[in-house]
């Protein structure tokens, strides 16, 4: 048995073989019935024809959309337009019936709406099969990227005591009974009697302790889910992503950023090496979208979007540049920004990052020397005492994309700003401890993988991009 993609790409004619799959469409005439059959191997079905003066008619009565088939038959050349070969049935096995009254994927544009509520059916249909091929193909670039540098990759924790953003958006896990909490004489919950001990959460990153492993082994990247208990409703959220976060010793903000431009660069060559017909689905999918949209807010074409990003080198410029750039642009002197840049300090918008890379620049974007106060506690601190070595990726249609810094690696200014920010020293002590003992420069970033899915795909919601979603209100299949 071969998949259909293997198929497609064979000119081995007049050759007995056994494929199976899903019917897409089925259409019959007096005498010939065609089957358009597809079996996730590529976007592109073969076409089966089954002669029907020979074929069960009860058998063939029963073929529907959605129904699986095994088929053996001969390869031949198509005379049909669009595509090259076909087989001609000489044995049809139904697998599966698929009732027609019951199955929601009929052969008709569907809502990604309407699919989010099927998502257990949704990789059926040409876009999600497209997203899912492309997903996969994205992941294998990311282990092939590092793996060609000589990172080596770590599981990190998943269940966690340690915030390493900061936000308190975490969730909680526990074993203790909500209905009955163990309390403490103060009468706050006793987490010595739960599960670990001691209060534990699902991990917002793994980068602290990707930390650890880096200042022994020089070069590791971690690649895992990621929580966040944040109630938000947008088309760029998740509270379930996944996240690809190197940490290297001996980098500073500068390789920092050349390793993360270089990452991107290859996963953006290696869709377009590998993921041609899907990226072209997707491409005519989403100008059909766009064509609903008023001219001026229609997005760049998505091979177009894919090869200018290869075509470009990053500008790097500093989060003061770009302040400036932004506080004396048409849309904030007009007011035409949601949020108005008046002074130096504000925490950059999506729509502020948008301009800098489609309006301005017109190339992607690399912000550098942020605010301390507006960004983490681990970050290295610069000599003029209120910026910090961050590194933010902008990318056109996205905003940011990647989010990385060069750490701090001194262990009294690293104390210090963590008293300032309130951050537990007990509960901190492992990661101080890399401090005391041969520390390092060393630097990383976190490349939100749903966040490059958009970008390689061209889809507008997230929840788009990933199997199952997961957000406020949302947690089914």
């Amino acid at each position: 048995m071969k998949t259909i993609k293997e198929l497609l790409n064979s000119n081995e004619y007049d050759k007995t073989v056994v494929v199976k799959g899903w019917v897409r469409t089925k259409r019959a005439s007096k005498n010939i019935a065609f089957i358009a059959l597809n079996d996730g191997s590529t976007i592109n079905n073969i076409q089966i024809v089954v002669d029907v003066n020979s074929a069960n008619e009860d058998k063939l009565a029963k073929i529907h959309t959605g129904a699986s088939l095994s088929i053996e038959g001969k390869l031949i050349k198509s005379e049909g337009k669009g595509q090259n070969i076909e087989i001609v049935s000489n044995k049809l096995e139904i697998l599966g019936v698929s009732d027609p009254d019951e199955y929601p994927l009929q052969p008709k544009k569907h809502s990604l709406e309407f699919l989010r509520e099927i998502a257990h059916l949704r990789f059926r249909t040409n876009t999600f099969g497209a997203i899912t091929r492309v997903r996969h193909a994205m992941i294998f670039a990311i282990h092939s990227f590092f793996n060609e540098r000589g990172f080596y990759n770590i599981h990190t924790p998943i269940i966690t005591a340690s915030d390493a953003e900061g936000a308190g958006e975490m969730f909680r896990v526990t074993t203790l009974p909500l209905n009955d909490l163990p309390k403490t004489e103060e009468g706050n919950i006793n987490y010595k009697e739960d599960f670990f001990g001691k209060e534990t959460n699902l991990t917002v990153s793994g980068q602290l302790e990707a930390e650890l492993a880096a200042l022994a082994l020089s070069k590791v990247y971690t690649f895992g889910p990621t929580f966040r208990a944040e109630n938000s409703n947008t088309t760029r959220h998740l509270a379930e992503f996944w996240m690809i976060e190197p940490e290297a010793a001996f980098f500073d903000i500068n390789d920092d950023m050349d390793l993360a431009e270089n990452m991107l660069k290859y996963c953006v060559q290696y869709a377009l090496d590998n993921c041609m017909d899907d990226l072209q689905f997707l491409s005519k999918r989403l100008q059909e979208e766009e064509k609903t949209k008023p001219q001026n807010e229609r997005s760049q074409e998505l091979l177009e979007k894919l090869n200018f990003v290869l075509a470009n080198d990053f500008v790097r410029l500093t989060y003061t540049e770009a302040i400036d750039i932004l506080k004396n642009s048409k849309p904030n002197k007009k007011k035409k920004f949601q949020f108005i840049i008046d002074d130096w300090g504000a925490d950059l918008q999506s729509e502020h990052e948008r301009y800098l890379v489609e309006k301005h620049f017109k190339k992607p974007v690399i912000l550098i020397d942020y605010p301390k106060d507006i960004k983490a506690f681990y970050m290295k601190q610069n000599d003029d005492g209120k910026t910090v070595r961050a590194m933010d990726i902008l990318f056109p249609g996205i905003g940011e994309i990647v989010g990385g810094s060069q750490r701090e690696e001194d262990y009294n200014k690293l104390l210090t700003r963590m008293k300032e920010m309130g951050i537990p020293e007990k509960e901190m002590l492992w990661y101080l401890d890399t401090r005391k003992f041969g520390t390092v420069p060393h630097s990383g970033f976190g490349l939100g993988f749903e966040r490059l899915m958009l970008f390689i795909t061209g889809m507008g919601n997230i929840r788009d991009v990933i199997p199952f979603p997961r957000a406020p209100k949302s947690a089914e299949f």
